[in-house]
């Protein structure tokens, strides 16, 4: 349970970075970006579930940079100013 806890913040903030490069967000945040990153981890995991997606490593990867973009998108448009 802890070590997949582990792996899903360490893919999550994979995630950030990768979709931080993608959305062109500011690089040189990357502790933002990481925090963004795992909460659209948990984001693309939810649509993936509901979706019925998922399953290994690579797809829940995925999941979470689409997911991590849609929060990045999100923060932009509604937080950051």
């Amino acid at each position: 349970m802890l070590i997949k806890l582990i792996v899903e913040l360490v893919l999550g903030g994979v995630a950030g970075y990768v979709a931080a490069g993608i959305m062109k967000a500011d690089q040189s945040n990357i502790v933002m970006n990481v925090i963004l990153g795992i909460v659209g981890g948990i984001v693309g995991g939810i649509i993936g579930n509901l979706l019925g997606l998922g399953g290994g490593w690579v797809s829940g990867l995925i999941l979470a940079i689409g997911g991590a973009c849609l929060v990045i998108w999100a923060y932009r448009k509604f937080i950051k100013k």
